[in-house]
């Protein structure tokens, strides 16, 4: 299950880059003539094309008079067993970082002793009944995953006025509105699992300040330009003690951070609907060309659309390869609706019985995608041939069977 997960991450590292780069040059370059808000709620194309690109190939029945060729050498595998190594080295740096984010997570929490306090009559404009304050934090932060509330430091009547102090509380409550700290922790948990891949580190930090600057222009709109100056004063005052480190908690970010936020007031409001259209236009075709490309794979593939998702390569026969043996197996199975074989038996084997047992023993291990019902009678043929240059077990072609 592990192997197979990890070479379906591999699989889906180009849609995935595409993706993540998109959203970094999008806030990176473009908040100008788009909403952060808008760019913010785009995220949401990438666990829905990540959907459609694997949708289950259940809806069409296979020809049984289709066979699928695989290739196999005595180095098929060693190079199966490398694919294992690199699974193995990828699940031992997530399980560290998991690891380490937990840590920190923990020695936060356990640092910030919370006390219960009564918001006093200036502030009862804002959703909150009561706050905490806390001795380890510098600015006001939203803590919590599931049931999120709102942390201040000590000291924070003398740090904020009292209008700047309404508009803080108003940014922190759509936080907690829109349970971004379970956002955010989502994303972290995604980043990790896609450590080796630079572009989710530069997209997570791109999503937080996308939902830092979300939050600010919701606060804003509607709002008088003294309002807008206020607010501004406040996140300066935030700039110099919010924490970096890899947690969920939403919080002001650092002076560059602010920077960004304070120049983006400026232009709050001036964004372009003619961009966001042709954006979003841009989006839905890219999904609808994710679901016709689909479609057309199940269709047209000449794998049929039930190639494996995990195979696991036969092992050549010592005595074969010290004969100098050369032949193949065609052996014909049943998948499962959970994607296991099962019913394996040998057709026709070529020297007679000299790969059939590797044969089904290396089949009896292969996964395929879930399906409603599953397949019945599916042909295979294992090609056995020493001195192959090019032993790539991936390269199948699918043909029909001569009778």
């Amino acid at each position: 299950m592990l192997h197979t997960f990890f070479i379906w991450l591999i699989e889906q590292q180009f849609l995935l880059s595409v993706l993540l780069l998109t959203i970094v040059l999008l806030e990176r370059f473009c908040l100008k003539v788009l909403s952060p808000s808008f760019v913010y709620k785009l995220v949401l194309i990438i666990p829905f094309a990540v959907l459609i690109s694997n949708l289950p190939d259940s809806f069409k029945p296979l020809q049984n008079d289709q066979i699928s060729y695989y290739l196999i050498s005595p180095n098929t595998h060693y190079l199966n067993n490398a694919s294992w190594e690199w699974a193995y080295v990828y699940f031992a740096v997530t399980i560290l970082l998991l690891v380490y984010t937990f840590i920190v997570h923990m020695r936060f929490v356990s640092k910030l002793d919370l006390c219960t306090i009564k918001l006093q009559k200036p502030f009862k404009g804002s959703n909150f009944t009561s706050v905490y304050v806390s001795p380890a934090i510098k600015t006001p932060m939203v803590i919590g995953l599931f049931r999120s509330k709102l942390a201040l430091p000590i000291g924070y009547e003398k740090q904020f006025a009292e209008h700047s102090f309404t508009l803080i509380l108003e940014h922190e409550s759509i936080h907690i509105q829109r349970k971004d700290n379970l956002s955010n922790g989502l994303f972290l948990l995604c980043t990790l699992l896609l450590w080796f891949n630079p572009l989710a580190w530069l997209a997570y930090g791109s999503f937080r300040r996308l939902q830092e600057l979300s939050c600010d222009e919701h606060v804003l709109s509607n709002k008088t330009i003294e309002q807008h100056i206020l607010y501004s004063k406040a996140l300066i005052s935030c700039a110099a003690n919010s924490p970096a480190t890899l947690m969920a908690y939403s919080h002001y970010g650092d002076r560059n951070m602010i920077l960004q936020r304070l120049t983006h007031i400026k232009h709050n409001g001036k964004n372009s609907k003619f961009a966001k259209g042709g954006l979003l236009i841009v989006a839905a075709c890219m999904l609808s060309t994710l679901a016709i490309a689909k479609s057309a794979t199940q269709v047209e593939s000449k794998e049929d659309h039930i190639a494996p998702i995990l195979r696991v390569a036969p092992v050549y026969p010592a005595h074969a390869v010290e004969k100098g043996l050369s032949g193949n197996v065609v052996l014909k199975y049943d998948i499962t609706p959970t994607g296991s074989t099962s019913n394996i038996s040998v057709v026709n084997s070529i020297p007679e019985g000299v790969f059939d047992r590797e044969a089904k023993k290396s089949l009896a291990k292969w996964q395929y995608s879930p399906s409603a019902q599953g397949y019945q009678n599916v042909l295979v043929q294992l090609d056995f041939e020493l001195g192959t240059e090019t032993p790539e077990a991936s390269s199948v072609k699918s043909e029909e069977v001569l009778n």
